[in-house]
């Protein structure tokens, strides 16, 4: 891992990094040192690392948790070259849109695809962030990631036992239904109920798929794009009730 550039505003740094070829982002509290619980965010598709929902949502993450948070780019996204597939995948959605066909299933099958790529590159992220002082070997580890965020991380989730707590959500169960069921930890949900991506019966179906004995369904009214400003708050609490401990989760919990 190389760092290649920090700034710091408001008590939070930010630090952009390379990992063999792959572009991320940590931010901490600034000066930070020790270990500490680790959240990593996954971004949608079409997104980035540095995507201004992502940035917020790391930023709240920072100063209302003292949680290290990381993001690195998807395959084809942000900083990273695109390829002939990733290309023809583009060409594909403007072809069907002007067909007035479904585009759903069709960015469903490519993010499946991509996520293969994307869970191998997000485990050596995870070994490089807990090999830094600041982050720490020890710490519980938390997933953010909804649409295609979901798609990298529910089999993420399954191939990598340090992750402890999740929110996924804006994702059906038509390629994950079967991961899903081998996810046991907390899960938190979200879904658009009138997504024009994914089905409402889809979304549930994939809600239903998870084995954890504690999930949450969070349903809210709108289209793909529209969760709720107040649901990186509800996230926020959901992480720190799983991965905090004892009088500091508690004290947490009281000011988020």
């Amino acid at each position: 891992m190389r760092f290649i550039s920090e700034t710091t505003f408001d008590g939070v740094s930010e630090r952009l990094f390379t990992l063999d070829g792959i572009p991320g982002v940590l931010w901490t509290p600034a000066d930070a040192t020790g270990g500490r619980p680790l959240v990593v965010l996954a971004h949608g598709g079409g997104q980035h690392k540095r995507a201004p929902g992502l940035v917020a949502r790391a930023r709240r993450y920072v100063t209302g948790c003292g949680f290290a948070v990381a993001a690195i780019d998807a395959p084809g996204h942000g900083d990273r070259p695109r390829t002939g597939q990733d290309e023809r995948f583009g060409e594909g959605i403007r072809e069907r849109m002007a067909a007035g066909e479904p585009i759903g299933p069709y960015i469903a099958r490519h993010n499946a695809a991509l996520a293969v790529r994307a869970v191998p590159e997000w485990r050596a992220t995870l070994d490089a962030l807990q090999h830094l002082d600041c982050v720490g070997a020890d710490g519980p580890v938390g997933f953010w990631g909804v649409s295609l965020g979901s798609v990298i991380g529910v089999p993420f989730a399954v191939a990598e036992p340090r992750i402890t707590a999740a929110v996924f959500g804006l994702a059906g169960h038509e390629t994950l239904a079967g991961t899903a069921a081998r996810v046991t930890i907390p899960v938190e949900f979200l879904l658009q109920w009138d997504d024009e991506l994914v089905p409402r019966d889809s979304g549930l179906a994939l809600f239903d798929a998870f084995a954890s004995r504690e999930k949450t369904l969070h349903a809210n009214p709108g289209r793909h794009a529209d969760v709720p400003a107040f649901e990186p708050d509800s996230s926020l609490r959901f992480f720190a009730r799983h991965l905090l401990r004892g009088d500091d989760a508690a004290g947490r919990l009281q000011r988020a």
